[in-house]
């Protein structure tokens, strides 16, 4: 089964890039990918609210083929940002939530930005980071490791690997998922050498496939990663294309 980890949605198309969910269900059928984790991709107003909804109506019209996570964005206020993250776990179910602090615009692990994840990590489900060269200081892979010390129970995903820009800190992520076993990996918007590097340090039960949809090209990452995994063993090369994803989020 092939699962990308790293899709992006919108409820209507706001510029070239943004894809629907009718759109990236015909790229996934296209591909070959059976599944895809899809999170919202931020509209220029930071609206988030319609593009959740968007997120959970996508995974209601296509059953089976979604794995939905929420987006919360701390800078919108202490109230919003609650009802955000209890209306996407309470009220659409989804598997999790994402914080992107380089696309927001906050420190990940900033003192106002804890309670928030404190909140989200209290239902149980993960919780997804960006991480990256884009905004190193507000998303260094070191900020996810300390949120990863201080919610030892709650599983996280460290999406990119570092990467998301240049010079990538994939090697800042790796050090950090060693430290910090509750951290998986998602090997989306970066370099094979630091996927491959993930994998060869933490094993493939720890590391993803991802793709960055629409960001970047579905089959070409897909065509990349199954390329990079030939020579690996099967269960190893199944793990990273779907099985590691799918028992982070206890499916």
């Amino acid at each position: 089964m092939i699962v990308d980890a790293d899709c992006h949605i919108s409820s209507h198309k706001f510029d070239g890039l943004a894809i629907t969910a009718d759109e990236l269900i015909a790229q996934m059928d296209r591909n070959g990918v059976d599944k895809a984790l899809i999170w919202l991709k931020p509209p220029y107003n930071k609206d988030i609210a319609p593009e959740n909804r968007a997120v959970y109506d996508a995974s209601k019209h296509y059953p089976g083929r979604f794995l939905p996570f929420g987006w919360a964005n701390p800078r919108l206020g202490d109230e919003v940002t609650r009802a955000a993250i209890r209306q996407c776990f309470e009220e659409f179910g989804f598997l999790g939530i994402k914080f992107n602090g380089a696309q927001d615009g906050y420190v990940i692990d900033d003192a106002t930005v804890l309670p928030h994840i404190e909140y989200a990590a209290s239902f149980g489900k993960p919780l997804a980071f960006h991480s990256g060269a884009d905004f190193y200081e507000n998303t260094h892979p070191y900020r996810l490791g300390h949120i990863a010390g201080l919610f030892p129970q709650t599983r996280f995903l460290l999406i990119h690997i570092g990467g998301a820009g240049t010079p990538a800190l994939d090697r800042a992520a790796i050090e950090t998922a060693q430290a910090h076993p509750n951290i998986t990996l998602i090997g989306s918007n970066v370099g094979e050498h630091a996927i491959l590097r993930a994998i060869t340090v933490l094993g493939a039960d720890r590391v993803c496939f991802g793709s960055d949809a629409p960001f970047r090209m579905q089959h070409v990452q897909l065509a990349m990663v199954r390329a990079l995994l030939r020579d690996l063993p099967e269960a190893a090369q199944s793990a990273v294309l779907g099985g590691t994803i799918l028992r982070t989020c206890g499916l």
